[in-house]
């Protein structure tokens, strides 16, 4: 791999990471979204 490959390759995930960080940011100011699963523990012999 030539170090201009590599240099491409680090850009992208700087990119992927950049935007990773501005979704987190933005789901911050969102209000909390909380989701109610139901769970089902019977206890269950084999």
């Amino acid at each position: 791999m030539t170090t201009t490959e590599k240099i491409a390759n680090a850009k992208k995930r700087i990119d992927e990471l950049e935007r990773l960080i501005k979704c987190w940011n933005d789901s911050d100011h969102d209000e909390s979204k909380i989701v109610d699963f139901s769970m089902n523990n019977e206890n269950k012999v084999a």
